[in-house]
């Protein structure tokens, strides 16, 4: 019989991530993400550091991911303006070990100096955007989301809310996946953005979002509920 737990939304993910076999995690504080990283410090096969902003973050667990790990970027809605350098590139670059960029937006302005739309951003970094609604979803999307960028060749956006994170539900919890590293090989064209060779990456960029596009209708977690 499968044990459950109640467990904030944040803490949800951090067990996602530990599920989904994640080795290092980076992120920087602020309410309302904060907790993900502390729950993930818990979990002795993670390496979990605090940067000293996200920009930083999300280019260590990017080089992470190059390596061959499956990794995860934590911050709020703010610190993704802080992170977008590295952010809009490593769309271009795609990834090696799954990459997932957890940024957690705060509607009603709870702890925060706006209201933006992560959604918005995503859309224009050609980046894939998972919401889950509640504690099990937001087990569940993390560990997805490893599929998904390990798939389609890109980090993906794991995009929660105030309420989401810290509400509670409860979460089927599963043993975690031991994930095989993924070869590190030497791809100047894939990883180094030179305006020749990201070029050339835009072309896999569209390529992409076409797939994707297409794929969307089918997977299951694009679904419509509540209909006759």
């Amino acid at each position: 019989m499968s044990e459950k737990r109640i467990m904030l939304g944040n803490e949800a993910i951090a067990r996602g991530a530990f599920e989904a076999g994640v080795k290092v995690s980076s992120a920087y504080p602020g309410t309302p993400s904060t907790e993900i990283s502390e729950y993930i410090a818990n979990y002795a096969e993670i390496y979990a550091e605090w940067a000293p902003n996200e920009k930083v973050a999300t280019e260590v667990a990017a080089g992470a991911s190059i390596a061959g790990v499956r990794s995860l970027a934590c911050m709020k809605h703010v610190g993704l303006n802080v992170a977008s350098d590295p952010v809009y590139t490593l769309a271009y670059t795609g990834v090696n070990g799954g990459f997932v960029i957890v940024v957690a937006d705060d509607p009603g302005i709870a702890s925060s100096q706006n209201e933006q739309d992560t959604r918005m951003i995503a859309r224009s970094a050609h980046l894939p955007v998972l919401e889950p609604a509640d504690s099990q979803e937001a087990k569940t999307f993390t560990k997805y989301a490893y599929e998904l960028s390990e798939e389609y060749d890109t980090p993906v956006i794991l995009r929660t809310t105030t309420k989401l994170s810290h509400s509670q539900s409860v979460v089927e919890i599963s043993p975690r996946e031991e994930v095989e590293d993924k070869p590190y090989e030497r791809n100047a064209a894939k990883y180094v953005m030179m305006p020749a060779n990201a070029i050339n990456r835009h072309k896999a960029v569209e390529a992409r979002e076409l797939r994707l596009a297409e794929d969307a209708s089918s997977l299951w977690v694009n679904r419509v509920e509540g209909e006759d």
